[in-house]
């Protein structure tokens, strides 16, 4: 007689982290971000859009000392909302379907005659590859 031993129990894949969606709404709301890379650089205001509850950002300048360079480097840093203020870990995004989503909302969100040079901007390949998605620690 075989006896049948217990199969380890799976467990399901770990759920992304997302923020709550208060903070998501408020981001949303929100034209500039405060971020800060790692712990050495200091806080800056960037542009931030939400495409289906996720937090993107992108890079205008991608200098070498820059917070897009630094997340490359360390992926840890943090964000001010409201009177928060949030560790975050940047992810690298990919897939054509998810950046077009993310140009489209910088679009509608940033609108502006004056915002149009950087949002068209945003688009060309070296800025399109700076497109970061933000995640609560």
């Amino acid at each position: 007689m075989s006896v049948k031993r217990a199969q380890p129990r799976r467990n399901p894949a770990p759920r992304a982290r997302r923020f709550p969606p208060a903070l998501v709404a408020s981001l949303d709301k929100s034209k500039i971000l405060g971020i800060r890379a790692g712990t050495e650089h200091r806080f800056i205001g960037i542009w931030v859009v939400v495409v289906d509850g996720r937090v993107f950002v992108k890079s205008w300048t991608i200098k070498s000392h820059g917070w897009y360079r630094a997340f490359q480097k360390d992926p840890l840093g943090a964000i001010q909302a409201a009177t928060r203020t949030v560790r975050i870990r940047a992810r690298a995004v990919s897939g054509k379907a998810l950046l077009d989503a993310v140009e489209a909302a910088y679009a509608a969100k940033y609108c502006t005659p004056g915002s149009m040079k950087y949002v068209e901007g945003f688009k060309t390949p070296e800025r399109r590859k700076t497109t970061t998605e933000l995640v609560p620690v």
